[in-house]
């Protein structure tokens, strides 16, 4: 039987490419699971904001990085949809979903993956268990948005109401989940407050809230106690829309758990070896 030797761990190179990603805890957390694991394990940020780049540029941002060597990037606002013309392949949950958060260079191609969809599913079942969810109103039809539509349907979730600035982008999700879970799952929002008025539940999936763009995605006025309202916003943990709720008395779920385990998938994806989730979990808390 062989058995990989320490020397032969592999040696990884990843990187995340969004916009304003300088706060991100990927990197920390991708790095010390790493060398927890025995692996040279090397995490870079490619901030298109810090680049003075727009998403124009990823055509050159995801060759260039192959170039380099990388073994794999995630990807992240405002790039989760714009990647997909740029890759060879893709995983049967990335084209399910419309949105890829993670490529791996793998034999000359391109792969693309979602692991945001496991990761929220997976903080979902842990902080929201149990909830109420025959409505739900979902802020945000974008990459995130997306997948976190396909976590809460296949979740239970009866009705699904999807709030966008833009009318085209939240058709598109709303026609691609109705055709995936069946008709009538999921609905354009039109009337906010009439459906906050009959929501068990919240989910914001648009950047409103994150450090760079403070504020709620909607008037705090329609938040009530018997409502549940979850976050994928890690940076801060406590946006301000988790702070109202949870002042209310609402049942809340912040980023952190979507945050860690779309990484444990990441880094299995990257590395081939299994990533141990508690531990990345646990580090996650102390950055």
């Amino acid at each position: 039987m062989y058995f990989m030797t320490h020397a032969e761990k592999p040696s990884i190179l990843a990187g995340l490419i969004g916009s304003g990603i300088q706060a991100s805890r990927t990197p920390a957390m991708h790095e010390r699971e790493g060398d927890a694991q025995g692996m040279r394990y090397l995490y870079r940020l490619i901030d298109i904001d810090a680049l003075q780049l727009d998403v124009d540029a990823l055509p050159r941002l995801l060759e260039g990085a192959r170039q380099c060597g990388f073994t794999g990037l995630n990807i992240t606002f405002p790039c989760k949809q714009a990647v997909i013309p740029l890759l060879d392949e893709l995983s049967d949950e990335a084209r399910g979903i419309g949105a890829v958060n993670t490529v791996v260079f793998k034999d000359g191609k391109r792969i693309g993956h979602n692991t945001d969809c496991l990761g929220f599913a997976e903080g979902f079942q842990r902080g929201l268990d149990k909830a109420p969810r025959q409505q739900v109103v979902q802020m945000g039809a974008g990459g995130a948005g997306a997948a976190v539509a396909h976590a809460l349907l296949s979740a239970g979730v009866e009705r699904l109401s999807v709030f966008e600035v833009e009318p085209q982008r939240a058709q598109r999700l709303v026609d691609n989940l109705n055709q995936h879970f069946g008709a009538g799952r999921a609905q354009v929002g039109i009337d906010l407050p009439a459906a906050m008025a009959k929501a068990d539940g919240l989910v914001n999936t648009t950047p409103v809230g994150m450090s760079k763009l403070p504020g709620t995605p909607l008037p705090i006025e329609l938040l009530r106690p018997e409502l549940w309202v979850a976050e994928i916003i890690y940076f801060p943990l406590e946006t301000e829309l988790l702070k109202h709720a949870r002042v209310l008395g609402c049942r809340t779920l912040d980023g952190s758990t979507m945050a860690v385990f779309q990484a444990v998938k990441a880094f299995e994806l990257f590395s081939g070896q299994s990533a141990d989730a508690e531990r990345m979990m646990a580090h996650f808390h102390t950055l």
